[in-house]
């Protein structure tokens, strides 16, 4: 069915700098800094207000050894203003030396007003001392979202200590002159206004860095890397925030840019935002709901942080390829579990009464859904070569897959989705994912998150009761606040055709 997109009326504005790259190539940093600025690190985005319900340092302690083990040096504790972030930071910041981990903060300027520079550098020296607190040649790493209009001087001259200020203000807005470095939010190909793509408007991840690196000069970027993003929100919101953007296989390009382009920093967005479906821990990972668990129920991401693992280790070592860093035959895959096309307009209430809420692009189904492909996403990260095959529906897909990293996809088959890999014409490994691709609204609304898994499978994983507390409200479908993934796999359909998968493009993202 063609659907008739009800756009609201509004300005995009792009700096001059902005429109110069939109063919630039991949980005290569001055591996010089690194001398003076710390070397290779890794953060991971931490949402500290989701986290109210966390009674003890001890409660950080999984998020802590989980990110270690997997190359993470800080993590970055994006805050806002609520009460309860003091007690947050505290246990935060106390898991973190508990656990040999860094933390930092990060202002969200949705919340802080970027005026109070008395307010935020009274907070920087409220934990800057703190033995957690990452440092860079003795100066404390501040980060933010937003805050283009922060007087980052005044600050300075507040907090008592050396910083390393590094914002994410924006090239044409914020004044660099006093910044260390800066953190380019925009992870994903966007319209240059932290929005999902318009007609004719398509920055890309590298073209955005590419535009930080020519700002900052000689300072030090933050490059972003993320897997997905699709949000969905409606009244629990204070504005629309009901769009995706692309991602289909951005996660496995990027590590792959990142490689190439070395940069000094580089940060996972996000550790735990539900909410925009670009996760990497369990779900189980204790948290409030702030109404995502709509989308994010049975909808784990913890398999990409597996593939993200030989890359963040080939990243740190100088390596341009990860095969060094695999030490055990892995399939990672994901896909949405309905088409993009489906038509949930009758159902989907979480957008307002009758899909009409002021501030939405369109009725129900999210701005810019036509940029996703209806596709399964795979990657083998193989310490041999082998054939990895996928069985989506009736139809059999084969890739000849190297030693080292690989990713392909296939067309989207509803119902059971099954993987494997042969290897000298025998089998390794395969499994059968526990969630079919359906023609239905589950909860009745469009859910464009993602779904990921591993082969071997992994533990099941699942929300805990504080994670489910909003599941149901505003849903025009009766259901219950419960994980509902079966205990075995559906069974597969036999196959009756067979097909080639499509290479992972090698473009730059």
């Amino acid at each position: 069915m063609q659907r008739i997109l009800y756009f609201r009326y509004f300005l995009v504005f792009l700096s001059a700098t902005f429109l110069t790259v939109l063919s630039a190539p991949i980005p290569h940093y001055d591996l010089s800094k690194r001398q003076t600025t710390g070397g290779k690190l890794v953060f991971s985005h931490f949402m500290i207000g989701i986290v109210s319900d966390r009674t003890s340092a001890s409660d950080y302690d999984a998020d802590m050894q989980r990110a270690k083990s997997y190359g993470i040096d800080a993590f970055a504790l994006n805050i806002g203003v609520d009460d309860y972030t003091d007690t947050q930071l505290e246990y935060a910041y106390e898991s973190a030396a508990n656990n040999d981990m860094k933390v930092f903060l990060s202002f969200d300027f949705n919340w802080w007003d970027s005026t109070d520079a008395s307010g935020i550098g009274s907070k920087i020296a409220q934990y800057g001392s703190k033995s957690a607190q990452l440092t860079i040649n003795g100066k404390v790493f501040v980060s933010s979202f937003s805050g283009d209009s922060l007087d980052i001087a005044t600050v300075c001259s507040i907090v008592g200590l050396d910083l390393f200020m590094a914002p994410n203000f924006h090239p044409g807005e914020g004044d660099f002159s006093n910044l260390n470095g800066a953190l380019n939010w925009m992870g994903w190909p966007n319209d240059g206004n932290n929005k999902a793509l318009q007609e004719g408007i398509d920055i890309t991840v590298t073209d955005g860095d590419s535009t930080y690196l020519t700002t900052l000069a000689n300072k030090s970027l933050i490059a972003l890397v993320s897997p997905w993003f699709f949000t969905h929100f409606g009244m629990e919101v204070t504005y629309s925030k009901n769009w995706v953007f692309p991602s289909d296989l951005l996660w496995y390009q990027h590590w792959n840019n990142i490689l190439t382009s070395v940069p000094e920093y580089v940060e996972i967005v996000t550790w735990n935002d539900y909410g925009e479906s670009h996760y990497v821990t369990p779900l189980s990972s204790p948290h409030t709901d702030d109404g995502g668990s709509k989308w994010v129920n049975d909808m784990p991401h913890d398999g990409w942080l597996d593939m993200a693992k030989p890359f963040i280790s080939a990243y740190k070592n100088g390596s341009t390829t990860v095969s060094d860093y695999i030490s055990d035959d892995q399939i990672i895959y994901w896909y949405r579990s309905t088409p993009r096309d489906i038509d949930c307009d009758f159902t989907d209430t979480t957008m307002g009464t009758a899909n009409n809420m002021s501030g939405n692009y369109f009725n129900g189904c999210p701005n810019s859904w036509e940029t996703l492909t209806d596709e399964v996403f795979v990657v083998s990260l193989l310490t041999a070569n082998g054939t990895v095959t996928v069985n989506s529906r009736s139809t059999e897909y084969s890739y000849d897959a190297l030693a080292g990293a690989s990713a392909f996809s296939v067309p989207m088959g509803v119902g059971a989705q099954a993987f494997a890999l042969t290897r000298d014409g025998g089998p390794v490994m395969n499994g059968t994912s526990l969630k079919e691709i359906v023609l239905e609204c589950v909860y009745g609304i469009y859910n464009f998150n993602a779904y990921v898994r591993t082969v071997p499978a992994r533990d099941s994983d699942s929300l805990q009761a504080d994670g489910l507390a909003a599941l149901t409200s505003g849903l025009a479908v009766a259901c219950e606040a419960t994980p509902s993934l079966p205990a075995t796999a559906p069974a597969t359909v036999a196959v009756t055709a067979t097909a080639t998968p499509t290479p992972a493009p090698t473009v730059s993202v």
